[in-house]
């Protein structure tokens, strides 16, 4: 009998649990919880050193965006494969229009490349599948986005992280607090940096003493190419190549599709790469059949989707891709137009 009230006792326990969860997610935000909440965040600026003058600057046309909410809550769920993503991600128009104003910047792009040793692009291909070359930046008020979802709740440690770095960015004198627009999460500029993103990887591409990710050419690209060359890129790699492989291939020799987390994503990498060598002896070859490159270098294999789906040998560079976005369709992307921008060579 004790056993089964037991039970019982745990069931309405979880059950219970289960209910608050729910209504957590349910408790109405509104307008007036959220003017509350402001007057909390503006203290906590304050405590934290920055002066009353920037907080009421950049707090005056702060509001409450009920969209951002409903975005951040209703995130699709993946349904894609590869093979119906790509050709969605990367048409034929983007390619065409990335090779265009590839040309287009090309002396300012190879500056930059030689510089940060990037391949220019890497940078062209991510500013094309980020804000498809720079014409969607997002048009929410980054500090009302931000504290929004900070309000919100279920992560607000992080967004008032970011909250707190925007204002820092504003402080700085990068950008005014009426133009420093982004996405719903925040996201900033045409490299769609996140607040954090942008003091740890920003620069000032032209010397004019600004930071400016929303309009000057100069600083996005410089910004981008910062970016990967702080998180390891390596200017004598691509980022990866299909495969083929052969009939009864041991697929645990692959990184897990999910690992839950980039610093699990990183360790099972070190424990499953291997030299192209290696991968020959093994019976992987290029995606035409031919043997893999005759090269003295790493690579670790990846499966965006299954067993049955596209397979990739993937170089240290995919690493820096993936830290930038955790993504295996991202980073799929990113090389598939940064390929397509390569081949065939522009004139």
């Amino acid at each position: 009998m004790k056993t089964i009230l037991k039970t019982i006792a745990l069931s309405l326990l979880i059950s219970l649990a289960i209910n608050n969860s729910s209504m957590a997610e349910k408790i109405e935000l509104t307008e007036e919880g959220f003017a509350k909440y402001v007057v909390k965040l503006k203290a906590e600026a304050l405590a934290k050193g920055f002066n009353q003058a920037l907080i009421d600057e950049s707090f005056s046309k702060v509001k409450f965006h009920k969209r951002a909410v409903k975005a951040d809550r209703s995130q699709p769920e993946n349904v894609e494969t590869l093979d119906t993503y790509l050709p969605k991600r990367v048409p034929k128009w983007k390619v065409e229009k990335a090779r265009v104003l590839y040309k287009e910047h090309k002396v300012l792009l190879e500056q930059v490349g030689e510089k940060y040793q990037v391949q220019p692009r890497f940078i062209v291909a991510l500013w094309g599948l980020e804000t498809n070359f720079g014409k969607f930046t997002g048009g929410y008020n980054v500090v009302s986005a931000l504290s929004t979802l900070a309000y919100e709740g279920r992560r607000e440690t992080f967004f008032k992280k970011q909250l707190m770095a925007a204002l820092t960015i504003l402080d700085e004198g990068h950008i005014s607090s009426d133009n420093m627009k982004g996405s719903w999460a925040g996201a900033m500029g045409q490299n769609q940096f996140m607040p954090t993103s942008f003091l740890a990887y920003a620069v000032d591409g032209d010397g004019d003493g600004k930071k400016d990710i929303w309009q000057n050419q100069a600083d996005v690209f410089s910004s981008m190419a910062n970016y990967l060359q702080k998180e390891g890129w390596s200017d004598d790699l691509t980022w990866g190549r299909q495969v083929k492989l052969p009939k009864g291939f041991d697929k645990s020799l692959a990184i897990p599709k999910n690992t839950g987390s980039r610093k699990n994503w990183l360790k099972a990498w070190s424990e499953t790469e291997r030299t192209l060598a290696q991968w020959q002896a093994l019976g992987v070859r290029r995606s035409d059949g031919t043997n893999l490159p005759n090269v003295d270098i790493k690579a670790a294999l990846v499966f965006p989707d299954d067993e049955n789906g596209r397979v990739y040998l993937a170089y240290d560079n995919y690493k820096s891709l993936m830290h930038w976005n955790l993504s295996y369709y991202f980073v799929s992307s990113v090389g598939h137009l940064s390929d397509r921008i390569k081949f065939p060579p522009i004139q």
